[in-house]
């Protein structure tokens, strides 16, 4: 067994392998980064200060750990060949090859034939980009941090409790748009501005201006300039399918795979931020986890299958069949926001929606009902009542009748749960 990536997915699969078998001599597990596996969802929490890197590693996998990058997966012979020389053999390949940040088009950022961004420029993917960005950000330093979905957020708010003098920039109308209704968006924007962070949104940025191989400037479309120390790029990812592609793998957005997570090759499994699963790339911690976790499951299955050894009232593994996912980030610092959001925000014409605010305590809370059955809802502040709301919308079941119990759940989130029966309440996830 062979997995190429050492992030949350690949980590997760070999961990699991390992557990489940008593040993994890036969997983080998290769990763170009020279970092123990870590958490990436916690890379904000490092660079404000709040955890050091050895606090957010994962679960140390048994078996060896190959610090190199796959370059080559030569499947008539079954070998995956490395950077460094070394070629290894597989019998299935898991391929968690992960995703890369995108970086925009912008004019300037790249001088002809020039393939590493210059100096002051940094991604904010990988550790290696955050301990650079740590290095390289103090009190009173100048950063332009361009997009404001949920990384540029996080990483705005990390800057700006360093001490440093940070403007977000969004190209879209709010922060976050892709979890947030214009309400809550407009409290993360509020908070932000409370430490010192500027916001500009409807804002598109056209170019950068480089002074002695380093950018200083980051130009607006309306010709506005910026004057910056460190520039961050945090407009999104895009899945890592090169080596699945050159290996003729079956790829359109991600490598694709089959809710027994195979990709065209029965030999080849794809997990995490590159995999496409039913027409779909999620790129976020929970289906990742939740993907090494079918995928264990299942290679464990075969495994003990083919040596003979699986009972024969052993039930079959569960097919991986989607996820349906939660947002959540906290923003800690003076007046510290916690938030979660869930499925379809904006309502329909004939949505039921309860709604609360209290804009004096900064808190907000929204659910959608459609059907009778809970389809999304943004909670901000005050957070008990999230795993609740988030156990009610993932089994989609009917709620009862009348809205009193959700509104009462709003408001007193203590004293209700939608648990299943038969099911103890976790308070939270």
């Amino acid at each position: 067994m062979v997995v190429i990536g050492t992030g949350l997915a690949g980590a997760r699969v070999a961990q699991r392998l390992g557990a489940g078998t008593g040993t994890g001599t036969g997983t080998v597990l290769i990763g170009e980064e020279n970092h123990t596996p870590y958490n990436r969802v916690l890379l904000a929490e490092v660079l404000a200060g709040r955890y050091g890197p050895d606090v957010i590693a994962l679960p140390t996998p048994q078996g060896p750990v190959l610090r190199t990058r796959a370059v080559r997966v030569d499947r008539a012979e079954r070998r995956v060949h490395c950077a460094d020389g070394s070629v290894v053999p597989y019998g299935t390949l898991v391929l968690a090859t992960g995703s890369n940040p995108v970086l925009p088009p912008l004019r300037g950022l790249f001088a002809p034939g020039a393939r590493e961004l210059p100096g002051g420029v940094h991604a904010f993917r990988t550790m290696d980009d955050c301990l650079a960005l740590s290095a390289a950000v103090g009190p009173g330093v100048r950063v332009v941090v361009i997009g404001g979905g949920l990384l540029g957020v996080s990483a705005a708010r990390a800057l700006a409790v360093r001490g440093a003098q940070v403007v977000l920039t969004q190209q879209a109308e709010r922060l976050m748009e892709r979890q947030l209704d214009p309400a809550s968006s407009e409290l993360v924007r509020r908070h932000l501005t409370d430490l010192g962070v500027e916001v500009h949104t409807e804002c598109r940025v056209r170019g950068v201006g480089v002074t002695d191989g380093a950018v200083r400037r980051v130009e607006l479309a309306d010709g506005y300039l910026l004057d910056t120390d460190v520039t961050v790029l945090a407009c999104g990812v895009r899945p890592r399918t090169g080596l699945a592609r050159a290996a003729g793998l079956d790829v359109r957005r991600g490598v694709v795979v089959d809710d027994l997570l195979r990709t065209s090759d029965p030999h080849i499994r794809a997990v995490g931020d590159c995999a496409e699963h039913a027409g779909r790339v999620y790129g976020l911690a929970t289906p990742a986890v939740e993907q090494a976790d079918a995928l264990a499951a299942a290679l464990m299955a075969e495994r003990v299958a083919a040596h003979g050894h699986a009972p024969a009232d052993q039930a079959a593994p569960r097919p991986y069949t989607g996820t349906r996912t939660l947002t959540r980030l906290t923003l800690p610092g003076p007046g510290p926001l916690d938030l979660a959001a869930f499925g379809d925000p904006e309502p329909r014409p004939d949505d039921d929606v309860v709604q609360l605010a209290d804009a004096t305590r900064g808190t907000y809370r929204k659910v959608v009902v459609r059907g009778g059955r809970l389809v999304g809802g943004v909670l901000l502040g005050e957070l008990a009542a999230v795993g609740a709301l988030a156990r009610a919308w993932e089994a989609d079941d009917p709620l009862p009748d009348d809205d009193s119990p959700l509104l009462h759940l709003l408001t007193h989130p203590q004293a209700l749960d939608f648990a299943r029966p038969g099911e103890t309440p976790t308070g939270g996830r």
